[in-house]
């Protein structure tokens, strides 16, 4: 799996890994169990500092997506992520406000905004072989 940042972009770097690493996973690149690479050779190969992407794992950590341990490194959640409970679709819902809020200055119905979100959705599923 590739990731790719945008260092013009207004998203914390670390935000930018953390969420190119769910979408890897959302798309099926990464599987559970998985190893990623160390903190060192992803600062590396992505020419950030260490603790950017030491910032980004322990968010991933923290949200129950990958396992941190001194023997294997960081690895993919080998059992189960966390459910959708009522907080993660309250803090998902929040998210999304000023999206929307977006989309509907710029005039977008929400016909057309189920659309695009239909169309992100089907675009982060695993890719069938």
């Amino acid at each position: 799996m590739l990731l790719s940042i945008d260092l013009q972009s207004e998203t914390p770097i670390y935000t930018q890994i953390a969420e190119s690493i769910i979408e890897g996973i959302a798309r099926g690149e990464l599987e559970k169990g998985e190893g990623l690479p160390s903190v060192r050779a992803l600062a590396v190969d992505l020419g950030v500092n260490l603790h950017t992407v030491n910032k980004a794992y322990q968010l991933l950590k923290q949200e129950g997506y990958v396992q941190i341990n001194r023997k294997q490194g960081v690895v993919i959640e080998p059992n189960e992520f966390p459910k959708a409970d009522e907080l993660f679709k309250r803090r998902q819902a929040e998210r999304m406000k000023p999206i929307i809020a977006e989309a509907i200055c710029r005039g977008m119905t929400q016909e057309q905004i189920r659309e695009l979100f239909y169309e992100v959705h089907e675009s982060l599923q695993p890719r069938q072989q």
